[in-house]
């Protein structure tokens, strides 16, 4: 048989080729033929359907809204999930705890939970109070359907006229989602979560039931929550004997409890009640000559002080034992009484000073909020500030605000590079220019030290050698490429940290080491107690002892055994190079007078958060400043008055108990002074027998006494000279604990005193 030859090879390729063209083109055109003449059969169907003038108009209207309202749905249901995510099938009953707290002495200081609030039920509630409520909080509440569009724009229109802005453009059912289920923070991811959740709160309970709820969960102030607790705390009797002079002042308080509390301030509660008046007449619950007697006879609080009421710590508190109730630590008790750490004189103290500090000083510094958390070096919390008014917001900037720590965040990395013993306190270390990739941190008056030891580049505050730590320690791994290496040894500082007590996500970016990630203050106390203990996790805690209904102890703080994260060898040289920072370095204005502070400023970018975090052999203390919508500061800096706050309310915290040292520091002189005395050196314990009668009052009169006369006994005979301004503590400069701080020096001054600066590019300060 012939084989073919190339050239009929080639020949019957290209026939093939032809063929294949002209059966592609047929078919092509065979089907547009069928395609065109089966469009021409729908035309003639459709055309059948064709419509014109106004119903075209109609049509093709409905149809625009068709679609938009689908693309409307999909988005409203992407924006309803993060809100119905909060709900659960038993989320009503969660609330049902019924939790007594007591202080350190076994005194109560509040409670919380929805029982202690719903003794009367809806029915037996005083007609006047509900018309008062309903008639300013929410005039049409049983007419919409949770969100009131008609009652927002009322609102808008009212406060716009300016005629006092006494309505609000939230309805009930709003301002319950939002106690029930969010926080007050002021953001529109809030509002749209409160609208969505209003929307199933009305499909899931009755309008009585949305109400009943509201006057039982609401904050009233005085650490009042509920219009039961509240009548009984500002008139002295039960909610259903309210006069309606009574029920327009009670109804007052809902929106700005603080603002119109009777015993902080009886002229607003009392135009407040006026205004609640005027609208139940305009409401038309009441005329004008039934509300007379009440204008001309307005409500008398009975006489109350300004209690110290703790509510920020007994939020965290409860949300602590809801957490062990959850976890089954509390077995199945619903009815609790809780021993807590509160102790109320240094929570008093907190309270006063924060206060004080942001009244004198937060114009002139441009800073709105402060958050200060005291704890035990074992973790146990003894008070709490998480805001400036707890009436006005009852966010806790404390546990639950993420803010960049700044330098304060560098302790972390100085324990990492010292538990991997690749460094000590007097290792020579070399401040200089130093970039991973193209970003380049650089110090505070953009110049390099040069070769220093590593415990004044603490106390200094440098930003150049924590990055250097970092690459450091990954290339003790055996990482030789630098940027490797810098992101391995932040995993290790990452580890360190979260084991020392850092709860949040720590975002692995080259800024990090800097304190450019965040944390929450309670989270930094926690971290720092570490130092004060000797080396152990000290898990913040609220809870010293928990008894159910039957006075049986459930569960006791004791039980847990602690778990050793830094040995003491690393512990004593954080020790070491800390207290520089207090004694040479950012934090002078902590110095406490013969005790020996350890601790850590910080300032971040754009001066939006200023922080001081400090620990003594008895207490342990972070302090952050700053502003909820993270707007910059006027230079505050966290050497100035975080630093001063730490220190007006350490000084009388430190007075008329046992000085504890610091592990691997020598003993401070008043420790030192007290063993040499043989002196009654502890506070008084009042839980010992022979004191079983004293009231904790008269513990804390008798301490303050104790700390008094040994204060009169070490006082010099002529006042020590002021120091110049930014760098000496209130003893040094003669400011009383409270007084105004003086501003930000400027210059070079102010360059000794903080250490370092925010600059382009970078995240951190001192």
């Amino acid at each position: 048989m012939r084989l073919p030859t190339l050239t009929e090879i080639k020949v019957r390729l290209e026939r093939a080729a032809l063929a294949f063209d002209a059966w592609v083109n047929a078919s092509l055109y065979d089907g547009g033929q069928s395609t065109g003449e089966a469009y021409e059969r729908f035309q003639r169907v459709m055309s059948r359907f064709a419509v014109r003038g106004w119903k075209r108009v109609a049509l093709d209207l409905t149809s625009e809204g068709v679609t938009i309202g689908t693309g409307g749905a999909v988005l409203m249901l992407a924006l309803a999930q993060p809100a119905f995510q909060l709900t659960s099938e038993n989320w009503l009953k969660q609330q049902d705890l019924a939790v007594t707290f007591l202080d350190r002495y076994g005194t109560e200081v509040g409670r919380r939970g929805i029982k202690h609030d719903d003794s009367l039920k809806l029915d037996d509630f005083p007609d006047i109070m509900i018309k008062a409520l309903v008639s300013t909080e929410d005039r049409r509440f049983y007419e919409h359907w949770g969100i009131d569009p008609i009652g927002t724009l009322r609102a808008l229109v009212n406060n716009s006229r300016g005629g006092g802005g006494t309505q609000g453009g939230s309805s009930i059912t709003q301002q319950l989602a939002k106690n029930l289920f969010l926080t007050n923070e002021r953001s529109l991811e809030r509002k749209i979560n409160e609208a969505f959740l209003a929307l199933w709160l009305e499909s899931h309970l009755t309008k009585n039931e949305i109400l009943k709820l509201y006057l039982d969960r609401a904050y009233m102030g005085g650490g009042t929550f509920g219009a039961v607790a509240a009548a009984d705390y500002y008139f002295g009797k039960p909610l259903k004997d309210i006069s309606l002079a009574e029920a327009a002042m009670l109804a007052g308080l809902f929106k700005a409890p603080t603002k119109y509390a009777p015993h902080v301030n009886l002229p607003a509660a009392r135009a407040r009640a006026a205004d609640v008046l005027h609208n139940m007449v305009e409401a038309g619950f009441v005329t004008e000559g039934q509300i007379q007697t009440a204008l001309r006879n307005p409500a008398t609080p009975v006489t109350r002080t300004r209690d110290i009421t703790a509510d920020y710590y007994l939020d965290w508190a409860f949300g602590e034992i809801k957490a062990m109730a959850d976890a089954g630590k509390l077995r199945s008790d619903r009815v609790l009484t809780v021993k807590t750490p509160l102790d109320l004189a240094i929570q008093k103290r907190a309270d006063e000073v924060v206060a004080d500090i942001l009244r004198k000083s937060g114009d002139a510094y441009d800073v709105d909020e402060a958050a200060m958390v005291i704890l035990d070096p074992d973790g146990a919390l003894r008070a709490m500030v998480g805001g400036a008014d707890y009436g006005e917001s009852q966010f806790n900037r404390a546990t639950d605000a993420l803010r960049q720590p700044g330098s304060s965040f560098k302790p972390y990395v100085y324990s990492a590079a010292l538990a991997s013993g690749l460094f000590k306190p007097d290792t020579t270390v070399v401040d200089s220019p130093v970039c991973i990739g193209n970003w380049c941190p650089q110090n505070y008056g953009r110049s390099y030290a040069g070769r220093v030891p590593m415990w004044l580049a603490v106390a200094k505050s440098i930003n150049t050698i924590p990055i250097k730590i970092s690459i450091s320690l990954g290339k003790a791994m055996g990482i030789s490429h630098e940027a490797r290496a810098a992101k391995a040894g932040r995993a290790k500082i990452t580890e360190l940290a979260h084991k020392m007590g850092i709860t949040s996500n720590l975002i692995d970016t080259v800024s990090m080491p800097i304190g450019s990630d965040e944390v929450t203050v309670i989270d930094q106390a926690a971290g720092y107690a570490v130092f004060a203990n000797g080396g152990f996790r000290a898990k913040p805690y609220a809870a010293i002892e928990v008894k159910n209904s039957s006075g049986e102890v459930i569960y006791r703080h004791a039980d847990e055994a602690p778990e050793r994260v830094l040995s003491p060898q690393v512990v004593a040289d954080m020790n070491f190079m800390l207290n520089k920072v207090v004694e040479e370095g950012t934090g002078k204005r902590a110095q406490l007078e013969g005790v020996k502070v350890a601790g850590k400023s910080g300032t971040t970018n754009a001066y939006r958060d200023a922080w001081f975090v400090g620990y003594t052999g008895n207490y342990v203390g972070a302090v952050w400043f700053g502003n909820d919508d993270h707007t910059s500061t006027n230079k505050l800096t966290g050497g100035s008055l975080p630093a001063q706050t730490w220190h007006d309310i350490m000084e009388p915290a430190h007075q008329g108990i046992e000085i504890k040292g610091l592990p691997g520091l020598k003993d401070s002189p008043r420790a030192a002074q007290q063993q040499a005395s043989g002196g009654p050196t502890a506070p008084i314990d009042p839980n010992a027998s022979a004191y079983g009668k004293l009231s904790r009052r008269s513990f804390e009169v008798i301490s303050g006494l104790n700390g008094l006369f040994r204060t009169v006994e070490r006082a010099p005979a002529e006042p020590a000279p002021d120091a110049p301004s930014g760098t000496g503590d209130a003893r040094k400069t003669g400011r009383k604990p409270g007084d105004r701080a003086a501003v930000p020096p400027s210059g070079q001054l102010r360059e000794l005193a903080e250490g370092s600066r925010p600059v382009g590019g970078f995240t951190e300060v001192r």
